[in-house]
C-alpha cells in the first residue's frame, strides 16, 4: 500500500484532494488567536522569522497564513517518500517547501546542509522557515538541535506555535496528527519572539533545546486547555 501511495500521480491526486479539504475546512473554522501582537510586529518587520510547531499539527498550522499575510514563507520538509506527499500538500496552501532529511547517510547529510543553507538565506531576505522539530519520524514533541542552530545562524527571532483544535480526526501516527472537522473551533497561542546569540556555545544551546521544548510544550497545553474552557 505504501509504495502504491508514493507513486507520483496517487500522490498528486491526494495533494489535491487534501490542500482542498484543509482550505475549505479551515475557512469554516471559528479562531481564536492568542499573544498575537508581538507576531504581527514581527511579521510587518523586514527581519526573517523561524515559526515552530510540533508535527502532529501540521494541519492546522496553514490558518497561520492569516498571521502572516504576504510575508515570504518556506517551509522545512524532509526528503522522505511521505515527506513529498506533506511537501505538495503544502505547496498548494501557499507553503513553499525546504526540502531537508533526517537520515544518517552522507548524500542525506548533503542534502540537510544544502537545506540548511537554504533556509538562512531566505531568513536573510526576510522570510519566514516554518519547522516542525520533532519531524519526521519524532520522537514526538521534542526539540532537537537543528531549530536551535538555525536560529542562532543570524540571531533570528523564533516564535513557537501552539496549535489546537475541537473536534478533530486523530490518526493513529506516531505524532497523532489531527485533521479539523468542518465548523469546528481552533486556537493558536504565540510563543515568543525568542532568541539565541551567534556566539552561543554547545551548553547554551542544549540548554535553550530544553527551554524552547518546554515552552512549545505550554503553549499547546494552553491552546487546549483554551478549547476545553
Amino acid at each position: 500500500m505504501k509504495k502504491f501511495v508514493r507513486t507520483p500521480w496517487v500522490q498528486a491526486t491526494l495533494a489535491r484532494l487534501v490542500s482542498a479539504y484543509l482550505a475549505v475546512t479551515l475557512a469554516t473554522m471559528r479562531w481564536r488567536f492568542e499573544n498575537r501582537a508581538p507576531a504581527d510586529a514581527a511579521v510587518a518587520s523586514p527581519a526573517g522569522i523561524v515559526a515552530c510547531f510540533w508535527h502532529g499539527r501540521i494541519a492546522l498550522a496553514v490558518v497561520c497564513r492569516r498571521v502572516l499575510g504576504k510575508k515570504p514563507r518556506r517551509v522545512l520538509i524532509s526528503n522522505s517518500p511521505d515527506g513529498e506527499l506533506i511537501a505538495r500538500i503544502v505547496d498548494r496552501l501557499g507553503f513553499p517547501a525546504i526540502r531537508g532529511s533526517s537520515t544518517m547517510d552522507d548524500r542525506a547529510n548533503r542534502r540537510s546542509v544544502g537545506a540548511f543553507r537554504e533556509a538562512v538565506r531566505f531568513l536573510e531576505a526576510g522570510g519566514v522557515v516554518a519547522i516542525t522539530p520533532d519531524g519526521p519520524r519524532g520522537p514526538a514533541e521534542r526539540m532537537p538541535e537543528g531549530p536551535v542552530m538555525l536560529a542562532r545562524s543570524r540571531a533570528t527571532p523564533v516564535f513557537l506555535f501552539g496549535l489546537a483544535a475541537r473536534p478533530t480526526l486523530t490518526l493513529k501516527s506516531w505524532d497523532r496528527t489531527q485533521i479539523p472537522l468542518p465548523f469546528s473551533r481552533g486556537c493558536v497561542v504565540f510563543e515568543g519572539p525568542l532568541t539565541i546569540g551567534r556566539g552561543a556555545d554547545a551548553a547554551t544551546i542544549e540548554a535553550t533545546q530544553l527551554d524552547w521544548q518546554t515552552r512549545l510544550a505550554a503553549a499547546q497545553a494552553r491552546a487546549e486547555a483554551l478549547l476545553a474552557a
